[in-house]
């Protein structure tokens, strides 16, 4: 049988805190791995580091200099990352004319730059002891087909699509794996502002051949698959989690 266990590993997760993080570092945490999880808010990282045993971690991921300083010691504590999970997000659900340059710069900020750079500060000790690696970036559905009063946030998922492809053609002879997920509607605290709008979610819906909504727990077994050595052979793939929303 493939190996999905995760024993041994372990694993810094950003986002930790609620929603499709938390989901993600509970099945981390099932499957074997230790979890290192982040939040940006101090009170819910005490909340992660009491539920997986380990360290609080504080960051806002839009701080460059703040996640380099967090990896460093963190590779430094730990003893050595072995998997990294890029969740920490946000949304601006507006449309278009509404949408601000704060409103940009807030999203691209957090689900691009920030995952950019902490993944390379961790990438960076990985190449030079020669330990290898597997990431997982959370993407979106948004990322690959249009999806109205998802400007920001969608292309902000697409660039993260396309930088997934490039940090796996980079890194693979290093033995660093670098995929996405991309998850349709998922119920989380950051879907709750559009999902509770009826006639919108009816329509949203309908766009799902499968005929439901996700649930964090739909997500979290992908990312197990990825990280695991059941995906050895898989770099620079965006598995789509979406119930059919992409086929049309």
């Amino acid at each position: 049988m493939p190996d999905f266990r995760l024993d041994g590993k372990k694993a810094l997760v950003t986002g930790a805190a609620r929603g499709l993080g938390r989901a993600i570092a509970d099945a981390l945490s099932e499957s074997g791995a230790t979890v290192y999880g982040t939040s940006r808010d101090a009170a819910s990282a005490r909340l992660v580091s009491e539920r997986y045993g380990t360290p609080a971690l504080l960051v806002d991921v839009t701080e460059t200099g703040a996640t380099r300083g967090l990896v460093d010691s963190l590779m430094e504590v730990s003893g050595g990352i072995d998997l990294l999970v890029n969740n920490a997000g946000v949304n601006a659900p507006k449309p278009a004319l509404q949408l601000t340059e704060e409103d940009w710069d807030t999203v691209f900020d957090t689900n691009l730059k920030g995952t950019f750079f902490l993944t390379t500060a961790l990438a960076r000790h990985w190449t030079e002891t020669g330990r290898p690696g597997a990431i997982v970036n959370v993407a979106s559905q948004a990322g690959i087909v249009g999806i109205e009063e998802r400007a920001a946030y969608g292309t902000s998922k697409a660039g993260l699509i396309h930088l997934t492809k490039i940090l796996a053609l980079e890194w693979a002879t290093a033995g660093i794996r670098v995929n996405a997920v991309a998850p349709t509607f998922v119920r989380t605290e950051l879907t709750a502002s559009t999902l509770s709008r009826p006639e919108w979610a009816a329509e949203l819906l309908s766009r799902i051949p499968i005929g439901r909504f996700g649930e964090p727990e739909d997500i979290a077994g992908a990312v197990i698959f990825l990280l695991s050595d059941a995906a050895s052979l898989i770099t620079g793939h965006t598995l789509a989690i979406d119930g059919g929303y992409t086929i049309r």
